[in-house]
């Protein structure tokens, strides 16, 4: 049986998404299947930090799942969990904004999280 230790990963966030993160609201975070990310996994910590400041917030990783478009993760989280100030198509246009469709194609993950109490 082995034991894999958790690990911490510093992810960037633009402002309004961490705000909503580091007040609870936002509990799914979205991102591209990017090779550094293969290895995220529950029980690690992500510490997001707004760029090029040092304003941060750690959260938990309760669980990671996979999805083949932002529109299959949108529908199997929920769009309230990923931003509880937009609707579903909002998010859909401002997720693919930030990522085109080229980054889109190597996937979705949902990454569901929990803020650590600082």
């Amino acid at each position: 049986m082995s034991h894999r230790t958790a690990r911490v990963h510093e992810l960037n966030l633009y402002r309004q998404y961490f705000e909503l993160v580091s007040s609870g609201r936002k509990t799914t975070e979205v991102r591209v299947k990017y090779p550094h990310l293969a290895d995220l996994a529950t029980g690690d910590t992500i510490r997001f930090r707004i760029k090029d400041t040092d304003e941060t917030c750690d959260v938990n990783v309760l669980c990671v799942t996979e999805y083949d478009s932002f529109e299959a993760l949108l529908d199997g989280e929920g769009p309230a969990n990923v931003n509880p100030t937009a609707t579903r198509d909002q998010q859909l246009a401002n997720i693919r904004t930030i990522y085109g469709p080229e980054k889109e194609a190597l996937g979705a993950l949902a990454i569901k999280i929990e803020l650590i109490a600082s």
